[in-house]
């Protein structure tokens, strides 16, 4: 990685007035406007540039763009909220296709044997939204590429490959509608997940380490490979026993040739078949265990961590560099709006004595900063803390450390009641142990629900009387709105809607009021003998018990008033936020292998004759196969079934049965795509990845 210290003059030099070929910079910006009618212009040319490198220095982005005022509208504008929604959206629309396109996913089950004809949408539906996806994209890049300049789009390699795919998947496009959408293989779905890399720094930089680890992860991978030879080797001369011994069925079973026995050790690498593939020698003599004890310990308990060890290793040392990267583009940033401000103060005296930013100027430009209310509202009462003084560097640089700081919004005012009992109905309803008697009946619900599911477990539905649990669910329902209202009174609307909880809780409410409206409207009130009938797939009265069930989130409230499970459920928090990186490129992983799974299997695993469940007694069928075990449902026939099978290879519990069909219904290579590299990329190394 290079010094962040290396291009910190000419970045900064942008901000002093320094200037490029094609990105006018910095406060030589604001001195182009001349003084006279435009002075006022050219004060808000300045303001504005301050505002952008604030906004920089906020979200961790490079100086290193234009500067003038008609790039700088824009360059905000697409880094506006709504601007950057709008891509987002557009990525999670391109990338959502893969289920409606031809092979849709649009059924109720992936069971060869029950699924019926999938509903494919006519040619042109899914290419129309996909051409208007595309055009975003486009503009994507050429607004990105005007920002930046011409001299940065030539060594921009994230950009040059933008264009690139968007150029291949254009005309990838174009071919699909001349061939009228019957086209065998189409090129762009593999490209689709880069829109999503691309647009994440955090992915990029992800990516960036991958790529610089993996010759020590290939010298690892080496080791395994070299170690599952020679075992494999010294396993074929081990067992060649006599016909009908142990060693013989192990032989048969596992060691039949050399490509089965490299199979069953790759397996035995995972533990996924441990012991059945040690069981027919070991029942014969003890002594062979010794074989696959050593294989394993050597494999999978030194070389698997080892790899471990690397990955943390460099990444460890990649994301501090990273951290450090981040930072230094933040003081970057910082300083470049200071030398911008600085200027329009030293501009106002006829002989400057010192250097600073006036804290009005600061303020005002403060005004401009796209940034939650919350803290804005803290950074300007801490720039009116310094009075009239002008801010230094240091000073201006220590402003920056508020915009981590985590601001506890105030609730809203609650409501004054001018009658003493209302005041006392208030004080009592707001109070925290009206919360906890919540929980308690939040919990004597779900008690409740529990004990009648497990009463009625062993009971035929027509045999079940819901007329109790009907009148508890009743009175629970009551209970809940009466709470609302209860809140509402004591808190007001606005303080009831500023607590998360209580948005979650009243939505419930309502939720739940309105199934038990209907359900009483429908079956009328509990009695005696009540049997509501079943309507589809699951009767009002199963969905608001199963409604009832969420009530249990109502527990989670209790979290932050609790010190050490407070600090359990931050530190969860934070690892969901910096894993966002890692389950990105897991995505992106999952649906590249999924696109080629479905051009490459699809249609293999065909239904059983009959098209029906084997039958019992079928002696035919090998105990613990794929037919025996009736993974019918784990196929590549369309993309939602192709990432289900993707994740049941990668848990490796019985990966070694998908081995076997696949190998069985479609060749021994399909063993090198479908499931060794899958479970290399995924299991071996992304699993350790969120690990770390």
């Amino acid at each position: 990685m290079a010094d962040p210290g290396a291009e910190s003059e000419p970045l900064l030099s942008r901000a002093r007035g320094g200037s490029g070929s094609d990105c006018p910079a910095g406060s030589a910006a604001c001195r182009s406007v001349r003084d006279g009618p435009g002075a006022v212009s050219r004060r808000e040319v300045c303001f504005d540039q301050a505002a952008v490198f604030i906004e920089d220095a906020l979200q961790y982005r490079s100086i290193n763009h234009r500067m003038d005022a008609r790039s700088m509208w824009l360059y905000r504008l697409y880094y506006s909220n709504a601007c950057q929604w709008i891509l987002s959206f557009t990525i999670f629309l391109i990338l959502f296709l893969a289920f409606i396109e031809t092979p849709s996913s649009l059924t109720s089950t992936a069971d060869v044997r029950y699924r019926s004809a999938p509903w494919n949408p006519p040619c042109g539906l899914t290419e129309s939204v996909e051409m208007l996806c595309l055009l975003v994209f486009v503009a994507d890049v050429s607004v990105k590429s005007y920002l930046v300049g011409w001299a940065q789009f030539r060594t921009n390699l994230w950009l040059l490959a933008y264009l690139a795919v968007l150029v291949v998947s254009l005309m990838d496009w174009i071919v699909s509608l001349s061939l009228v959408c019957q086209e065998s293989l189409r090129i762009r779905r593999l490209f689709r997940p880069f829109f999503l890399m691309q647009n994440s720094s955090m992915m990029k930089k992800t990516l960036k380490c991958i790529r610089s680890s993996l010759p020590e992860m290939a010298s690892v991978m080496l080791l395994l490979a070299l170690h599952l030879c020679v075992f494999t080797m010294f396993g074929m001369l081990l067992f060649t026993g006599e016909k009908g011994d142990g060693q013989d069925r192990e032989r048969l079973i596992y060691f039949r040739n050399l490509p089965e026995a490299l199979t069953s050790l790759l397996v035995l690498l995972t533990t996924a078949n441990n012991p059945d593939v040690m069981t027919p020698a070991y029942s014969k003599n003890r002594a062979y265990a010794i074989f696959f004890i050593v294989f394993t310990l050597i494999g999978s308990l030194f070389l698997m961590n080892l790899l471990t060890a690397i990955i943390y290793n460099r990444f460890r040392g990649y994301l501090m560099k990273s951290f450090q990267t981040s930072l230094f583009r933040r003081r970057l940033g910082a300083r470049a709006a200071y030398e911008v401000l600085s200027s329009v103060t030293a501009e106002g005296q006829a002989h400057p004595q010192e250097v600073g930013v006036k804290p009005q100027d600061f303020l005002q430009v403060l005004q401009k900063v796209q940034l939650d209310s919350s803290h804005k509202q803290a950074i300007m009462e801490k720039v009116r803390s310094y009075g009239g003084d002008l801010l230094s560097a240091d000073e201006f640089q220590k402003l920056f450390n508020e915009f981590d700081k985590r601001v506890i919004k105030e609730p809203p005012p609650r409501p004054e009641y001018p009658s003493p009992f209302l005041q006392r109905a208030q004080f009592l309803f707001s109070h925290r142990y009206f919360d906890y008697l919540g929980n308690f009946i939040a919990l004597g619900n779900l008690v409740s629900i529990s004990v009648f599911l497990v009463v009625d477990a062993d009971m035929l539905p027509e045999d079940r009387d819901d007329f109790v649990l009907g009148i508890l669910n009743c009175v629970f329902i009551l209970y809940y709105l009466l709470e609302l209202l209860l809140k509402v009174f004591a808190l007001g609307l606005p303080g009831y809607l500023a607590y998360p909880s209580n948005v979650f809780d009243g939505l419930l409410t309502i939720v739940l009021l309105v199934l038990e409206i209907s359900t009483l409207a429908v079956y009328r009130f509990p009695h005696p003998g009540w049997k509501p009938e079943v309507l589809g797939l699951l009767s009002l009265w199963d969905m608001a018990r199963l409604v009832n069930v969420l009530i249990v989130f109502r527990f989670l409230r209790i979290i932050p008033g609790m010190k050490l499970m407070a600090v359990v459920a931050s530190t969860i928090l934070d690892l969901i936020r910096n894993m966002r990186a890692f389950g990105g490129i897991l995505v992106v992983v999952y649906y590249v292998f999924a696109i080629m799974g479905i051009n490459l299997f699809r249609g293999v695993i065909v239904a059983p004759p009959g098209n029906g469940s084997l039958a019992p007694d079928n002696s035919s069928v090998p105990c613990g196969s794929f037919e025996q075990l009736e993974y019918w449902a784990n196929n590549f026939d369309d993309f939602a079934a192709a990432l289900i099978t993707l994740w049941n290879v990668m848990v490796v519990n019985n990966w070694q049965v998908f081995l076997d069909a696949y190998r069985r219904y479609s060749g021994p290579w399909s063993k090198i795509y479908s499931f060794v590299s899958w479970v290399a990329a995924s299991s071996v190394i992304w699993v350790n990845l969120f690990r770390l």
